[in-house]
């Protein structure tokens, strides 16, 4: 019996491609299939970030100044569990998390040591937050006018995804219709005052994380865009106008092909679903991404061999047109990267703009009859799943019923019987294997960490003005209470100094806690 050969979606492969679909699209045209510029890296590389963030402002700091001094284009912060979910570093919560896998971030002040001696407007800043993306962003916009930075010009992105939480992650506060209000605030306030920021990067870094195929990461990272569309334009929003500020997050394994054709496929479907939902801006219909290599594809064992995943990745990543990419450390599966392995992750990338070749034609891999019935296969079986989850009334719906968290887990557990079983070859660990190892070396955090943070916020509250951070802790809870944008009102509660934990308790007070 012939063997069969098949994608990590299960679609077969065939032996051999001689029919590919007349295709006339041209890059950076409708429905950009080929990419969204027409001369892609030939005009301008993708941005090169290096995600970072780990124990203290102090020493995130000094990453940041490290990776820009050796090339990196735009930062990527990384926040520890209590700043994603909402409360303190004094909190009870927060015991042994405060700086464990990423920077803690309690107030302004922090903000202000974080990006010392980095100016906001000449840099962009990914933020990856979601259930406190609100009170983020709103740290980082006070620091730019305390720099003196003119807010219109300042760029990045905060990723806001609190759909995909619910599905794979786990980082939520509020439940999903409160959420979704303050998630459109943002898009509302944004247009007007920040236009240059992207509102949300809506994500399936995440849901592949978790487990998921590289079809289940399209079709449900598009559904989730499509619900946030929606809720935007039934707030009476212009799609024409935030959809020009919507960002997507894909992340990039080992099959080289097919993730190839996912970014492609991914570009095609979007582009139909904005023009469904009314837009008609060509720039309302791009989908705009950012990569990161796949983190749960890093293995402890042989972690040198990360080296050679991360480059095949990275690679796929540019053949695929991204926008924006990082690449993991090579020790990541044993703690957050070392500075050495850091800088190879950042070469990696180097090594691909500047020696490769492969940015010098526009879709290198267009017109192959592979790539370009894989695209198309993509396409269609994530469409299937679109439908199954517009039929259940639409993202929210389906994750309340539990659908999404069903197929990501079935296909995770799927994965890894295939391991288990030695069907699915992971080279150094199924296979390929040496009895001993020694380990590199791994980047430690501190456990003082909390003790210090504790001792700042103390003194932070002692020294605020107090007259001035109740009033506009009153005025953000009166605007919660009575639907008005919330932006404005954290924005200006930050500015006199209230902590992260005291904003997320203002919702919880008003919307109280999603149980799963």
């Amino acid at each position: 019996m012939e063997k069969k050969f098949i994608t990590d979606s299960g679609i077969e492969i065939e032996r051999l491609y001689s029919e590919v679909i007349p295709n006339s699209e041209q890059p950076g045209e409708w429905p950009f299939t080929r990419g969204v510029q027409p001369d892609m890296y030939r005009g301008k590389l993708w941005t090169m970030r290096q995600y970072a963030g780990f124990s203290t402002a102090e020493e995130s700091n000094k990453r940041y100044k490290y990776l820009l001094a050796n090339g990196t284009m735009g930062l990527s912060v990384a926040f520890d569990l209590p700043t994603q979910i909402g409360y303190d570093s004094d909190h009870m919560m927060a015991e042994g998390e405060v700086g464990k896998v990423g920077v803690a971030i309690d107030s302004l002040k922090d903000m202000e040591i974080l990006f010392d001696g980095i100016q906001l407007q000449d840099i962009t800043t990914s933020m990856t937050i979601n259930a406190t993306a609100s009170t983020l962003l709103s740290f980082y916009i006070a620091l730019a006018r305390k720099q003196g930075a003119d807010i219109k010009k300042i760029s990045g992105t905060i990723q806001n995804d609190i759909l995909k939480e619910y599905a794979a992650r786990g980082t939520y506060i509020y439940p999903p219709k409160p959420s979704m209000r303050i998630i459109t605030d943002i898009f509302e306030y944004c247009s007007l005052e920040v236009p240059k920021w992207n509102t949300i990067s809506i994500s399936g870094y995440h849901i592949r994380e978790a487990g998921s195929t590289a079809v289940q990461e399209i079709a449900f990272t598009l559904a989730n865009a499509k619900a946030y569309a929606q809720a935007a334009i039934e707030k009476g929003l212009d799609i024409n106008v935030f959809g020009q500020r919507l960002s997507f997050f894909f992340n990039a394994h080992n099959n080289f092909f097919e993730e190839v054709a996912k970014f492609r496929a991914a570009r095609r479907m979007w582009a139909s679903i904005s023009k469904d939902l009314g837009a008609t801006n060509p720039k309302a219909m791009m989908l705009r991404f950012h990569t990161q290599t796949g983190g749960s594809t890093l293995q402890a064992q042989q972690a040198e061999n990360n080296i050679v995943r991360v480059t095949l990745q990275a690679l796929a990543a540019v053949m695929g047109g991204t926008q924006s990419l990082h690449t993991n450390g090579f020790d990541e599966a044993l703690s957050l990267p070392t500075e050495a392995a850091a800088r190879t992750a950042l070469r990696t990338q180097q090594v691909i703009a500047f020696e490769s070749g492969v940015i010098d034609t526009v879709d290198p891999l267009a017109g192959s009859y592979f790539v370009e019935n894989l695209t198309n296969e993509i396409e269609k079986k994530a469409w299937e799943y679109i439908a199954k989850i517009d039929a259940m009334g639409g993202s929210v719906s389906a994750i309340e019923q539990g659908y999404m968290q069903r197929e990501i887990s079935d296909a995770a557990y799927k994965y890894q019987k295939e391991i288990e079983n030695n069907e699915r070859v992971i080279v150094g660990v199924n296979k390929f294997t040496v009895k001993e190892e020694v380990a590199p070396p791994v980047f430690k955090i501190d456990e003082s960490i909390r003790v210090s943070q504790t001792e700042k916020l103390k003194q932070l509250r002692s020294e605020r003005d107090a007259a001035k951070f109740s009033a506009a802790m009153a005025n953000l809870e009166s605007a919660t209470k009575e639907g008005r944008n919330v932006m404005p009102y954290i924005i200006d509660a930050v500015s006199e100094y209230a902590t992260l934990g005291e904003i997320a308790d203002n919702f919880r007070n008003i919307f109280g806690e999603y149980r799963a």
